[in-house]
């Protein structure tokens, strides 16, 4: 076959195709005269839905209000959000107050602290709220997977509750609409978070190398700054420092001091009732009491979620001799340290007591008591010794409770943050405040709107000249004094609930074990701080039970088990 005689065959092909597609044109044109000609197709719409949006002539608007740092607050950022939103919704005769949900002086990378956020969420999902007000995407979350997803949450409810980001100009229905154009702003308004954070790190560090970085005291017992930064040593609390450090060097191991400290009825640093030995232990390897500091202890996640690690030399420290005032000798601070590290290898005589009412029969209850037998140190229930009871179980070696506690101890801190850090994190979001509380925060809101509200009014009336200098100094200062009682009676609402016993204790656990290094050898101290009892369940296996309520069941080493009852 010839190329011409191919080049006419595809021609013609070709115009068989667009002959084809034009007269598939025409016929469907004709269908669509004829369908108009017989009365066209009638649309039947879906019917309306029933429920509270539809029923309701108003919308319930609400506010979400945030500042993250206190000089926002002194700006009177947070403030004016607070009076411009409460002015708009009850301006507005199409809605109906829902309430102006606040967090002050509050990262957006996470939800985890922000109490008002999460409450608003929780009042969206109950169905309390079908619009949400808020400045910017940025006062909403700097945390991309979080505002996402909540976002996702509240257009899922039923009827779906949309967020107005005011600065934006963007309205999130759930409808996609906005999607993209809110991914890449969030993801802006993280990448932003991430870059403020990364230079406040770094000046952090140029001050930390230059030695001119005034390290916080907050909760730290015996020292405070005064109005000029200075670090000064508080009397009082210095007496109680002395006396921990001379306690020490006496022969009192810090469970003792933090019992004798408690009995007395001296608050902690943390201001509470009860001492704890890890914080007697704390004070005791605190090199600022004798006139040093170690900075960066503690550093920050370069991502978000910014997160607080304690530094194991992941990063650099600084070392800063005669940084301030001393409390204690340089000789009695050495002579403390080196009693707390001798401490570590304890004598058999002092392992032998600690497990005194601490052993415990499954069967009966009874506590063991102590037997030596050829040599060998053995532990069994005491009533089942004395014939009281016919209890099955298993008596069990002394170095076998102290083995198989080290291999509990081992995985304990080396899975503590998922395991502890998890547990804390799911009991301080189920914490709830009561409805009188919530009743309480809400009527500070409102005074804190209005008192913001005269704030306006006071100054502009010294703008147009109606007040002087000395009237307005006079009327600014009696707001902001009663704004800032509010504040306080605020926060004092908000924290009422939110470290219970259970928490706290489950903290201190936490910070205990983080020094603890796995593979060490038995650590009395670590024992005594953590250990409530110990059930010996057979003689292959042992439960302990933990300070917080938390129980680990741990099998016995197979060369140091009993095979005889």
């Amino acid at each position: 076959m010839t190329l011409a005689v191919m080049a006419d065959n595809s021609f013609k092909s070709l115009e068989n195709r667009r002959g084809r597609k034009e007269r598939r044109r025409q016929q469907l044109w004709e269908e669509i005269r004829q369908n108009q000609g017989s009365g066209g197709v009638i649309v039947i719409p879906p019917p309306p839905k029933a429920g509270p949006q539809m029923e309701r002539q108003k919308l319930r608007v609400a506010a979400y209000c945030r500042v993250s740092t206190q000089e926002e607050e002194q700006m009177g950022s947070f403030d004016m959000q607070v009076h411009h939103f409460t002015k708009r919704i009850e301006g507005n005769p199409q809605w109906e107050m829902a309430g102006i949900y606040q967090d002050e002086g509050l990262s957006a990378t996470t939800v985890h602290k922000r109490l008002g956020f999460q409450k608003m969420i929780e009042d969206a999902k109950a169905g309390k709220i079908d619009l949400i007000l808020t400045k910017s995407i940025s006062r909403f979350g700097r945390n991309i997977v979080d505002i996402l997803g909540n976002l996702r949450t509240l257009s899922s409810l039923e009827p779906p509750v949309s967020v107005e980001f005011e600065t934006e100009g963007i309205t999130h229905t759930g409808d996609g609409k906005n999607s993209l154009l809110i991914i890449l702003l969030s993801a802006l308004a993280e990448m932003e978070s991430q870059q403020k954070s990364e230079a406040i790190k770094a000046g952090i560090r140029w001050r930390m190398a230059e030695g001119v970085y005034k390290f916080s005291v907050q909760n730290t017992l015996g020292y405070y700054r005064d109005h000029f930064g200075r670090l000064v040593i508080e009397p009082t609390e210095a007496r109680i420092v002395r006396y921990i450090y001379e306690s020490c060097l006496e022969g009192a191991t810090p469970a003792e001091i933090a019992e004798a400290l408690t009995e007395q009825g001296i608050a902690s640093p943390m201001h509470r009732n009860r001492w704890l030995p890890g914080t007697v232990r704390s004070i005791l390897k605190n090199e600022r009491y004798m006139g040093d500091a170690l900075l960066q202890k503690e550093y920050t996640t370069d991502t978000v979620p910014f997160r607080k690690k304690r530094n194991h030399g992941e990063k650099a420290q600084y070392y800063v001799e005669n940084s301030n005032p001393p409390i204690i000798s340089r000789e009695v601070f050495h002579a403390a340290q080196k009693l707390q590290e001798s401490r570590i290898t304890t004598t058999k005589r002092e392992h032998n007591s600690i497990l005194s009412g601490i052993l415990r029969c499954p069967d009966c209850g009874s506590t063991f008591r102590r037997q030596l037998l050829r040599g060998t140190v053995y532990w069994m229930c005491s009533d089942k010794a004395a014939g009281a009871t016919n209890c099955q179980s298993r008596r069990v070696r002394e170095n076998a409770v102290f083995d198989t506690f080290c291999l509990m101890a081992d995985k304990l801190a080396s899975h503590r943050q998922d395991l502890l850090g998890t547990l804390i994190h799911q009991l301080e979001m189920m914490q709830n405040h009561g409805s009188e509380s919530q009743e309480k925060i809400r009527q500070i809101d409102k005074q804190i709107a209005d008192l913001s509200a005269q704030n306006l009014v006071v100054a502009r009336l010294h703008t147009n000249g109606v007040l002087n200098a000395t009237d307005f100094a006079a009327q600014l200062s009696v707001i902001s004094n009663k704004i800032n009682a509010l504040r306080l009676d605020r926060k004092k609402a908000l924290s009422e609930d939110e470290d219970d016993e259970l928490i706290f204790t489950l903290k201190s656990l936490d910070d205990t074990l983080a020094g603890y290094v796995p593979g060490a050898s038995f650590n009395r101290e670590l024992f005594k701080e953590t250990i409530q009892s110990i059930t010996v369940m057979d003689n292959s296996k042992l439960t302990f039970h933990l300070i917080g309520g938390l129980a680990f069941t741990e099998q016995i080493p197979e060369n140091v088990r009993c095979r005889t009852a």
